[in-house]
C-alpha cells in the first residue's frame, strides 16, 4: 500500500507520544505524575454534564446544520459581546475550526509566517493543505511571539498569512493587543489573511481595572478567530470548537464542512449551551483563579530547583522553562525525568526550531497536589544531575 508524501511528512506529536510511555509506565505499577498534556483536571462544568445527559435521553441525535446548532452559535456570539464587548453576527460564527479554515484560505505554495516555537498541530495542518510554513524566530525579549519587526522581515513575495496564537502553546505567552493590531494592520495593509488562535483566550490575565484580555476582534474584524471548549471550559474530550470568519468566507466554510464533516457532534453542541449560563462561568472563572495559583505554585517551585523559566506566562496553563544548565538537551531531560523521576513533560523539540533542544514544556493543569509532587520528583532528579 502507498502512503501519501503528506501522511509520510508529518512528524509525530511528541506531547502524545510521551503520554503514550507514560501510560505504558502506569501499566507496570508506576504512579506517573502526568505533566505533559494541556488537559484541565476540572472537567466539564456540572451543568454542561447535565445537559449532555438531558440531551442524549430527550431527542433524537439527527445532524445539525453544517455551521452547528443556531442557538449555540447565538450564545457564542453572545459570549463575545458580554465578554470581550465585541459585536459579532451569529451568521460568522461556525462550529469548527483550524482544519476548515486553512482549508479556505491556503493554496499550495503559499507561505504562512508563525512563530517558533509555537503549537506544532498549527504548522502541520497548514502545511497539509500545501502551505509552505517559515517558523519565524523569536526571543525572550519579544515574549517567544511575533512582532511587527520579525513578520516585516520574513515577508516576502509568497506570504499569504500569518498564524498567530495568544496566549501561546508552549509558552503561556501573549501578543500584547497594541502589538498584535500592528501585525494584522501589516498583514491587511498586504493583502494576507490572519488566522489568530485564541483558544486560550479566556485564561488569560486580567488587568488592573479586572478587564478580561481583549479579541482581536476588536481591532480586526477581518481576522479568522479560532477557539475552543476544550480548555477554558474543560471539554477537552469533547472535540468540540468554533470559528469567527468574515462574512465573506462563511459560504466556502459551510461548503468545505458539509464534505468533510456533515456536523459537529450533536449532543456535544447541545450540552455546550449550558457554558454560557451564569453558573457555569462563574465555574469556569473560579478554575481560571485557580490555574494563577497553580502557576504561581509552579514558578516558584522550579525556580527552587534551578530550572529558569525565562518568560513568566500570563495566561493558558503552561510553563516554558530552560533546562541547558543541566548539561541535558530537552528530549534526554525528558526522557530520563520520566524513565527515573515518573514525570511526564513535553520537550521543545515539540515547538519548533529555536527552543527544540533547549526548553521544557511543563502543563499546570494537573491539581496543586500532583503538581507539588511533580516538582519534588524534579527537584530530586536535577540534583542527581550536578
Amino acid at each position: 500500500m502507498r502512503i501519501s508524501q503528506r501522511a509520510q511528512s508529518v512528524a509525530p506529536f511528541y506531547a502524545m507520544e510521551f503520554g503514550k510511555h507514560a501510560a505504558a509506565l502506569e501499566a507496570e505499577g508506576h504512579r506517573v505524575v502526568k505533566l505533559s498534556l494541556g488537559e484541565p483536571d476540572f472537567g466539564a462544568p456540572p451543568a454542561v454534564l447535565d445537559a449532555l445527559r438531558e440531551a442524549v435521553g430527550s431527542r433524537p441525535m439527527t445532524y445539525t446544520g453544517a455551521l452547528g446548532l443556531p442557538e449555540l452559535r447565538l450564545a457564542i456570539a453572545r459570549f463575545y459581546g458580554e465578554q470581550h464587548g465585541v459585536d459579532v453576527d451569529p451568521g460568522r460564527v461556525a462550529s469548527a475550526a483550524l482544519v476548515l479554515g486553512a482549508a479556505a484560505l491556503v493554496d499550495p505554495g503559499d507561505e504562512v509566517l508563525i512563530a517558533d516555537p509555537s503549537y506544532p498541530c498549527n504548522r502541520q495542518i497548514a502545511e497539509s493543505f500545501g502551505a509552505r510554513v517559515t517558523l519565524v524566530p523569536t526571543s525572550a525579549e519579544s515574549r517567544y511571539q511575533l512582532d511587527t519587526a520579525s513578520v516585516r522581515s520574513h515577508w516576502t513575495d509568497r506570504t499569504r498569512g500569518i498564524m498567530v496564537a495568544s496566549p501561546s502553546n508552549p509558552t503561556g505567552t501573549s501578543v500584547p493587543a497594541d502589538e498584535l493590531a500592528a501585525i494584522c494592520e501589516l498583514a491587511r495593509e498586504r493583502g494576507a489573511w490572519r488566522i489568530v488562535d485564541e483558544i486560550y483566550l479566556d485564561l488569560g490575565d486580567h488587568d488592573a481595572q479586572g478587564r478580561p484580555p481583549r479579541s482581536v476582534l476588536s481591532y480586526d474584524q477581518e481576522a479568522v478567530v479560532i477557539n475552543s471548549f476544550s480548555k477554558y471550559f474543560g471539554m477537552t474530550g469533547w472535540r468540540l470548537g468554533w470559528c469567527v470568519v468574515p462574512e465573506a468566507l462563511v459560504p466556502a466554510l459551510e461548503r468545505l464542512a458539509q464534505n468533510y464533516m456533515i456536523c459537529a457532534s450533536t449532543p456535544a453542541q447541545h450540552a455546550a449551551l449550558a457554558c454560557f449560563t451564569p453558573g457555569s462561568l462563574a465555574v469556569c472563572e473560579e478554575r481560571r483563579a485557580e490555574f494563577g495559583r497553580r502557576r504561581a505554585l509552579v514558578l516558584d517551585g522550579l525556580e527552587q530547583i534551578g530550572l529558569p523559566v525565562p518568560v513568566p506566562p500570563d495566561g493558558a496553563f503552561y510553563v516554558y522553562f530552560d533546562v541547558s544548565g543541566t548539561g541535558l538537551s530537552s528530549w534526554e531531560f525528558c526522557g530520563r525525568a520520566l524513565r527515573e523521576a515518573h514525570v511526564a513533560l513535553t520537550p521543545g523539540r515539540d515547538f519548533g526550531v529555536g527552543t527544540a533542544e533547549t526548553h521544557v514544556r511543563l502543563s499546570y493543569a494537573a491539581s496543586a497536589d500532583e503538581l507539588r509532587e511533580g516538582i519534588a520528583r524534579l527537584g530530586k532528579f536535577v540534583a542527581t544531575l550536578g
